[in-house]
């Protein structure tokens, strides 16, 4: 400290200012080692707003200036040292027009990126941003790009780059017959290609073939590979998209887990719930498993951006997140299970957003089941319930294909693929891509409150609900073919077991 502190004196005796990088790369720093503003603040000795200010393009002054540089200066060296990049040193516009595809000049958005980011067109790190959307300037790189990638076991092929555009003045020669057209549909601001590859498929058939079509070998080796290839597709069906989405964001201390083997405060609403007593006589049972319970999750309200908090008792339906609240009374126990789970510890707890929105609207007109919980505090951010939505199509489109075909490889490869990719949402050594632990709890829960759906509606269609249970099984009695669709799609229900509970009248009796 004291050589520190020697330094500062020397620069402030100089007059003259440490340079700080520019105010985009300042936050960039900061949040690529996972701290926080208040952290920093706290640290530097001012408040978490100054250090805000600096991130939008404020300047500090004086001795905090030079202590700010200083962390600036050790977060470039501790990201240099764990491989990172160094952020790109920013190229002057005569440089970008000179080395700008088709389509690109003077007039268009460019920006250089302090993260390389995956190219809309080609898949592979870019370093430049046009008009919101990361790619490649040159479409050399792009090529070279897709023709230098060629793992020794095929994983999902990023998608190809797009072909450059004929100059306006090039004509076939008379009489030739004009190529076949690309047909093309929306996506976003931009359109592509309407024939996108089967990227499952194609990853299949890969695994088949280099195991000589053992289908054993091909789905372990497709299962082990499951979660990079979820994030490739991922990653495929966000190109053109209309958010951009923070993939490793600052968490506030609730998301994180409170030791090495411990658990966050987030509170999932998991049901394991069981009816307390049943009518006299016998009861045949019947055990239904719900098909694709985080495949059909995926479609909830997920936050977009880094998540803000935000104090009082109001609900925000634009947004997403976790909220602190106080749970109202259930006094249907009996009947249905708790909206929040089998808690026993009574007062506020952390929920996520479809626990919420499943309880205001429980307590809403059309069902009057219960009070409206207390909201204390939130942590939330604008949302959209279509994040994932091409994600999960392509999951559900090939997983319906494979039960059509009897494929069992394609399969058990999706259902690896969404419930992997759930579960390394968070804290997980496995997916270093995308590091968000309230969307493993928002779609955790979203699952939960599905299940509680179908256990309201068995109940309303006149069913006896005997149990809930995670997030795909639910006892009923009764005839549930009136009620629920049995099959193996996303939107119906299959057998898990069926047994008898109570005792049948005494044959004694009849005489």
């Amino acid at each position: 400290m004291a050589d520190f502190e020697a330094i500062d004196a020397l620069l402030a005796k100089a007059g003259k200012d440490v340079a700080l990088p520019p105010a985009e790369e300042r936050r960039a720093l900061r949040e690529e080692l996972n701290l926080s503003r208040a952290e920093l603040a706290r640290t530097l000795g001012v408040n978490p707003s100054t250090v805000g200010g600096w991130e939008a393009g404020r300047e500090p002054s004086g001795d905090v200036r030079e202590k700010y540089a200083y962390f600036l200066e050790g977060a470039r060296t501790k990201l240099a040292a764990a491989g990172a990049e160094d952020p790109p040193v920013e190229e002057p516009e005569s440089d970008v027009s000179a080395v700008a595809g088709p389509g690109v000049g003077h007039d268009d958005d460019v920006d250089v990126l302090v993260v390389a980011r995956p190219c809309v067109l080609c898949g592979q790190p870019a370093r430049h941003e046009v008009a919101g959307y990361p790619q490649h300037l040159d479409p050399a790189e792009c090529a070279a790009a897709v023709t230098s990638t060629t793992p020794a076991t095929p994983a999902i092929p990023a998608a190809p780059a797009a072909p450059s555009p004929t100059p306006s003045s090039t004509r076939p020669p008379s009489g030739a017959r004009p190529a076949a057209g690309v047909p093309i549909v929306p996506a976003g601001r931009r359109v592509q290609a309407a024939d996108t590859p089967d990227l499952i498929a194609s990853a299949v058939a890969a695994a088949l073939e280099e195991h000589a079509g053992d289908a054993d070998a091909a789905t372990a080796a497709l299962i082990k590979r499951a979660i990079p290839d979820a994030m490739a597709l991922l990653d495929h069906s966000r190109k053109g998209g209309r958010y951009d989405v923070i993939a490793h964001p600052w968490l506030p201390d609730i998301l994180r887990k409170q030791t090495a083997r411990g658990a966050d405060q987030v509170w999932e609403a998991r049901p394991r719930w069981t009816r307390p007593e049943l009518p006299p006589g016998e009861h045949e049972v019947t055990a239904l498993d719900v098909n694709g319970a985080y495949l059909s999750a995926l479609k909830t309200h997920l936050p977009i951006g880094q998540l803000e908090h935000s104090t009082g008792n109001h609900h925000d339906r634009r947004r997403a997140g976790v909220h602190l609240i106080t749970p109202p009374a259930w006094e249907h126990d009996a009947f249905l299970p708790n909206p929040i789970g089998s808690r026993d510890e009574p007062g506020p707890l952390w929920v996520t957003e479809p626990t919420l929105r499943l309880l205001l609207r429980l307590a809403g007109p059309k069902y009057g089941l219960c009070e409206p919980p207390e909201i204390h505090e939130s942590w939330t951010s604008g949302a959209t319930e279509g994040l994932l939505e091409k994600f999960r199509v392509a999951l559900k489109e090939a997983r319906e294909r494979a039960i059509a075909d009897g494929d069992e490889v394609t399969l058990e490869y999706v259902k690896a693929m969404y419930s992997k990719f759930v579960s390394t949402l968070g804290e997980s050594n496995y997916n270093r891509e995308l590091y968000r632990t309230d969307w493993m709890h928002l779609i955790r829960s979203q699952a939960f409150a599905n299940l509680w759906w179908k256990a309201h509606r068995a109940y309303d269609e006149g069913l006896m609900v005997v149990r809930a249970m995670g997030t795909d099984e639910l006892h009923v009695i009764g005839d549930w073919r009136a009620v629920f669709p049995e099959g193996r799609g996303v939107t119906e229900v299959k057998i898990k077991d069926v047994y008898t509970v109570g005792v049948g009248p005494d044959p004694a009796d009849d005489n």
